[in-house]
């Protein structure tokens, strides 16, 4: 079976998701009313909620989710979109995807949550945030790092105390 597609088919993929990039909500909205799927995802395995939420959309983020976008569902490097915002240090998307339904302890296959993403950035708020929403703070990856640890090692300089008072 021929699996190639024309190029307005690829054009209008590429598109959808640059618009998550980008944070269009007015196109994203447009083409999730007329059946985009919301856990379309890219050769990266990159879903447009975690294009979107990467990217600091909150508003885009909170639209994919309100048309059934996974807040979970992890790309092709095993990251969640959760884990993403805890990167990037974006609190209020990280609010959007907890009040979306995002589990604060979800994890990729090498077991690093949000929270401990954010420990090793030193994301104070997003670390209190995470907590606040009932993050595990002794959770292991499977080589038995903790959120601590992570921030420990990565030298940052305030969230192993707030993870000190969460023990």
């Amino acid at each position: 079976m021929d699996q190639s597609f024309d190029e307005d088919t690829l054009a209008l993929a590429a598109r959808v998701f640059q618009a998550a990039r980008e944070g269009d909500t007015s196109f994203l909205q447009m083409a999730l009313e007329r059946g985009l799927p919301p856990n379309l995802s890219n050769d990266k395995g990159d879903t447009l909620l975690m294009l979107a939420s990467y990217h600091g959309h909150t508003e885009a983020s909170e639209l994919l989710l309100k048309h059934g976008a996974d807040p979970d569902r992890v790309n092709d490097r095993g990251q969640t979109p959760l884990a993403g915002t805890a990167f990037k240090g974006d609190t209020a998307t990280a609010r959007a995807l907890l009040a979306g339904g995002a589990a604060v302890d979800a994890a990729g296959p090498d077991g690093r949550t949000a929270l401990m993403m954010a420990a090793m950035f030193n994301r104070t708020d997003m670390v209190r945030l995470f907590l606040d929403h009932g993050a595990d703070p002794a959770r292991r990856t499977p080589e038995g790092l903790t959120a601590l640890g992570a921030a420990k090692a990565m030298g940052a300089a305030d969230t192993p105390a707030l993870l000190g008072e969460a023990d």
